[in-house]
């Protein structure tokens, strides 16, 4: 009887150990839970600032006498893909359109013709929701004027 109730007792107490270490899992859990929603909300603070710091620029540039192309950069960051909305632009102002890289290893999208007053107003009113007003900037890229009688 003794053996049995040593039995009993070890049970009894394995249970309580059990039991416990429950609890303490419930409350590692919730820790982890809380830490990962912690990192989740500084990730998503860090995106966001991200986003509102990265500029899209729109530059007009000429390529010849009297041509000139519309060079849209920095829509990756707010996470739009530049095919598609080259693509869309070529439709959009029924000329062509490319994803093309720069020297220092991004990439852009060059639409021909000067466009870029109705592509400022276009992306505002397409993607107006992913990006903000504020970081879209219009540059126009003036040729220097030659000195005359040199």
């Amino acid at each position: 009887m003794v053996r049995r109730g040593g039995h009993m007792l070890i049970r009894d107490t394995l249970n309580a150990n059990l039991a416990a270490l429950s609890l303490d899992a419930q409350k590692r859990a919730t820790k982890d839970a809380a830490k990962k929603a912690a990192r989740a909300e500084a990730a998503a603070a860090k995106e966001a600032e991200r986003k509102a710091e990265a500029m899209v620029l729109i530059k007009r540039v000429e390529r010849n006498k009297r041509k000139y192309v519309t060079v849209v950069s920095g829509l990756e960051e707010h996470g739009l893909t530049l095919k598609d909305v080259a693509k869309a632009l070529g439709k959009k102002f029924a000329t062509g359109s490319s994803v093309t890289k720069t020297a220092s290893g991004g990439e852009e999208i060059t639409v021909q013709g000067d466009v870029s007053d109705d592509l400022y107003d276009w992306l505002l009113e397409v993607y107006g929701e992913r990006i903000p007003e504020d970081n879209v900037d219009c540059i126009e890229d003036k040729p220097k004027k030659k000195s005359a009688g040199v």
